[in-house]
């Protein structure tokens, strides 16, 4: 019945996760977004306790600002919590995002 989310579904995850983000342990998350000016690819890693903020209304957050490292192309990363940390929201300025199953073609031997 619900086989369209199944490309979404983490091996043992109780619930999809966002196309363009990964979940590498129960701690960590990584995503990728490229550039919309020269089209560079930046990772960012980041923890549910060190990176993740909350906002006025109790709402989880990570906001990051980015630059490309070759040519310094700037935009703006946002990710989006539920309170048990399911991904709700991403979206970025300047940047567009790249889907996990992307970067995981690229890294097959």
């Amino acid at each position: 019945m619900f086989k369209f989310l199944k490309p979404f579904l983490r091996p043992g995850a109780p619930h999809p996760l966002h196309p363009a983000v990964q979940q590498d342990d129960d701690q960590t998350f990584r995503v990728r977004v490229r550039t919309a000016r020269h089209g560079e690819v930046v990772e960012f890693r980041f923890t549910k306790s060190a990176h993740i903020a909350v906002d006025d209304d109790g709402n989880l957050f990570f906001r990051k600002p980015v630059v490309s490292p070759r040519h310094l192309d700037r935009g703006e990363l946002l990710v989006q919590f539920d309170r048990a940390y399911r991904v709700t929201a991403v979206s970025g300025e300047g940047v567009e995002l790249v889907p996990v199953a992307e970067w995981t073609e690229t890294q097959a031997p």
